[in-house]
């Protein structure tokens, strides 16, 4: 059974202290802003999908990019509040590292690649899959990484977890994230964890941001009894953030197998990072990495000057990896010989499936094995016919999401509160329900507890401003099967629908 840790003092043993007049008026106006907010930056990413000239196409990317950093900085403010105070609770619980990882990186990818930046990460196969707050990790990860994009111009970043010691009950892991950024000069080194530091003071302006991101990544890092640090990235300029902290180990964890055993593969690509990422999750699969090899993985990034696509190998089956936005280029190289194509930033699994098909056709010419399957960043899946019933109190909210729903192909029926969603789902049936969990009223969680009490088993994902876990815990325990954060993102609604209109697929996520 999960067991969950709290900050509080009556964790601790002593009386629980009553949240101040100033936290709670913090956290109920945080609260009260993202309504807003997210409506912004939905509505203004509807507008940037329309016809628009360059200008047009420019303002609205400002103003978009103004409303995230707004949004940041109310999340980070709220998170501040609750350190302080002593209110933040950890949910402990399996966390999948590969997955936790892959999910950071393949979210800041777009912002990466749309700065010209490569982003990698991987797994050492020795760091083994601990107890801890995976939605906690996720968020000191997702402010390192974020920070190290936000101010790097040029090369890239990368994302690796590696064993540091510690018993094999309690391992000790280090999360490290390295740029090829200006650096962190030594004496900023530990103004920067400070509230509002900066490495100087014309960042604030110049990045957008009033430095509380890696406050909050301290403070987390001292709550789960670990350190983060920054120095200089040891292999190159740039800078080099480590959090290191020991967790209880999972008994019993599924092995992620080695099925590149025996393997040897290439990989051939202008960027370091690109390099040492591939070759890190080939060696995390048992594999190995040679110039002579087999299987080459090329980056389309490696193509001479002036040439559409990068050379094939001249000895070798070849591979080539690409970002989203050339997903239109897998065709042609096909077409020009290439084995395979593995999509940026690349996913260990992948990788194998990849390599292991390709040499798999090498020494059985005649009958080549089939090929993994595609990699679900490159085909738009569509959903039409689906019926889905949205429950949104607010207009700016349910237009955006009602908005999405229907390109994607869906049959929209909207509910404003839980009352109307109970009684539309007693004349209709839907494939799916999208939930707030705030309405006045009647709420999502008391909506779907109705729900679920009349025997309906429709599968229900909430719709949430933040992703708390008292409010994941909170959906979840009232019977819902999911939830999402908004404002709503075109992939992660397309993900949700994947998942559970597909019904030989479905499986509710657990509890923490």
């Amino acid at each position: 059974m999960a067991r969950r840790a709290t900050m509080t003092d009556a964790a601790k043993g002593a009386p629980a202290k009553a949240e101040a007049p100033e936290q709670q008026f913090l956290r109920l106006m945080s609260h009260e802003m993202r309504t807003p907010l997210n409506g912004v930056i939905g509505m203004l990413g509807l507008l940037q999908r329309t016809r628009l000239d360059g200008a047009q196409r420019a303002y609205a990317e400002a103003a978009r990019s103004s409303a995230e950093h707004l949004l940041g900085l109310v999340n980070d403010l709220l998170d501040y509040a609750r350190l302080e105070a002593g209110k933040l609770e950890f949910d402990a619980a399996p966390v999948d590292l590969e997955g936790l990882v892959r999910g950071v990186a393949e979210l800041l990818s777009p912002r990466a690649h749309d700065k010209g930046l490569e982003i990698v990460w991987s797994v050492a196969a020795e760091a083994v899959d601990v107890i801890g707050d995976e939605g906690r990790l996720r968020q000191v990860l997702f402010n390192l990484a974020g920070n190290a994009i936000k101010f790097t111009e040029t090369g890239g970043v990368r994302i690796t977890v590696e064993r540091a010691g510690g018993a094999a009950s309690r391992p000790r892991l280090a999360f490290i994230i390295d740029d090829t950024g200006p650096g962190v000069p030594p004496e900023a080194r530990k103004r920067i964890f400070e509230e509002f530091g900066h490495v100087d003071a014309s960042d604030a302006s110049r990045f957008g941001g009033a430095g509380l991101g890696l406050a909050v990544v301290s403070k987390l890092a001292a709550a789960m009894k670990g350190a983060v640090t920054v120095g200089d990235r040891p292999d190159g300029p740039g800078a080099r953030f480590r959090f290191e902290a020991a967790f209880p180990v999972v008994k019993n964890a599924v092995d992620r197998g080695r099925p590149l055993e025996g393997c040897t593969v290439n990989v051939i690509s202008p960027d370091p990072f690109v390099r040492a990422g591939a070759v890190a999750q080939i060696e995390a699969s048992g594999g190995r990495h040679s110039a002579d090899a087999a299987v080459v993985l090329i980056d389309h990034a490696a193509r001479p000057a002036g040439s559409g696509l990068a050379a094939r190998p001249a000895q070798g089956r070849g591979i080539i990896l690409l970002k989203p936005s050339e997903r239109d280029l897998i065709a042609r190289y096909k077409g020009a010989g290439f084995h395979g194509y593995l999509i940026k930033p690349l996913r260990r699994a992948s990788v194998a499936e990849r390599v292991l098909a390709a040499a798999g056709a090498r020494l059985t010419p005649g009958l080549p094995p089939p090929p993994p399957p595609e990699d679900d960043r490159v085909g738009l899946t569509r959903f039409s016919g689906t019926r889905v019933l949205l429950v949104e109190d607010n207009p700016v909210g349910a237009l955006l999401a009602a908005t999405l729903l229907r390109r994607e192909g869906c049959a929209v029926e909207t509910a404003a509160s839980g009352h109307e969603a109970i009684a539309a789902m007693k004349r209709a049936r839907y494939d799916l329900v999208f939930m707030d969990m705030r309405m006045p009223g009647m709420d999502g969680p008391s909506a779907a507890r109705a729900i679920r009490a009349g025997g309906d088993r429709t599968p229900i994902v909430a719709l949430t401003a933040h992703a708390f876990a008292e409010d994941r815990r909170t959906c979840l325990e009232a019977g819902m099967d999911d939830h999402l954060v908004k404002p709503l993102e075109l992939e992660t609604l397309r993900a949700s629908l994947a998942r559970w209109t597909n019904r030989t697929e479905r499986a509710k996520v657990a509890v923490a």
